[in-house]
């Protein structure tokens, strides 16, 4: 069985090492060509210049990208995998991007005789490098059965949401709920600190209740400590809550938190902040030294 990999970012690049190590045979692209070749110094795969090259002969074609441009690029552009991928093949696409691609690529690949899942993950890079993450996927059953067992070489979760597009709208789902969670964990936080109480204790306690959240748990003592550099980094979430706003206003939906939210991350953004993760949300907050 031959698996390509496309896109080797801080994501993609320990997804497909994952891939490599249950065995499979895996032919990585990366538009930086030295990241692919240190890719294959690790895992001993093999790396291609195009995506086209990657894809020609695979049988499952996955990929992580940045946005819709390039996944774009890297499928139906120039030297893209649709020019080579083989009929029956499955595509498996883990990029954050909008439903509309994922509505448009489906149809593109149903037409060449090949199969496309939307998949976008959530966990972030310890979540990929530790193999446990969530997979949301839309498609076609027949298409995640046979991508299944491959999805779970770096996932804990992987569950068919429904058809092209699905799981992309599952992840919008999901990103408008962590922005109100750090937005309210961020909050807390500076209240504490301000009312003199110990972060640390505060936290501790109102984890284990009705309070509590993957967010709380994991990012409060970092939080704290005025370290931003363990996750998501708040230049992506801000082009996820971009995608979460432009899809609420075709469904019809109302998203003041993750509106008021996705502000407060251009301000973070603005003093700096873009590669921080998702918690600097806090560096906002006049707030007393959290030292």
């Amino acid at each position: 069985m031959k698996v390509s990999f496309l896109g080797l970012g801080v994501m993609g690049y320990p997804m497909a090492g994952h891939l490599a190590s249950n065995g499979y045979d895996v032919c990585v692209y990366n538009r930086t060509t030295s990241k692919a070749e240190k890719w294959v110094d690790e895992h001993n795969g093999q790396f291609a210049k195009t995506p086209s090259e990657a894809a020609k002969a695979a049988d499952f074609v996955f990929c992580c990208v940045g946005n819709d441009d390039d996944l774009r690029s890297v499928t139906v552009g120039p030297r893209g995998a649709f020019e080579s991928m083989q009929q029956g093949a499955v595509f498996i696409d883990h990029t954050t991007a909008s439903a509309n691609v994922a509505r448009e690529l489906f149809a593109a690949a149903k037409e060449k005789g090949f199969e496309f899942l939307d998949a976008p993950v959530s966990g972030g890079q310890a979540g990929a490098e530790n193999g446990v993450l969530t997979v949301m996927i839309g498609g076609e059953q027949s298409a995640f059965e046979k991508a299944k067992p491959l999805i779970d070489s770096f996932a804990q979760a992987a569950m068919l949401m429904g058809d092209a597009g699905a799981g992309q709208l599952t992840k919008m789902v999901n990103q408008i709920c962590i922005a109100g969670l750090v937005q309210g964990l961020s909050e807390g936080l500076a209240f504490a600190v301000n009312a003199d109480l110990d972060g640390m204790k505060v936290f501790d306690v109102i984890s284990k209740g009705a309070a509590g959240s993957w967010q709380m748990v994991n990012r409060h003592e970092t939080m704290l400590n005025n370290e931003f550099n363990f996750g998501f980094a708040v230049d992506w979430m801000r082009k996820d809550l971009g995608l979460c706003i432009e899809e609420a206003t075709r469904n019809g939906s109302d998203l003041p938190v993750a509106k008021i939210v996705d502000g407060y991350y251009k301000e973070v953004q603005e003093a700096g902040g873009n590669r921080f993760d998702t918690s600097s949300l806090v560096t906002r907050l006049h707030r007393k030294d959290l030292d």
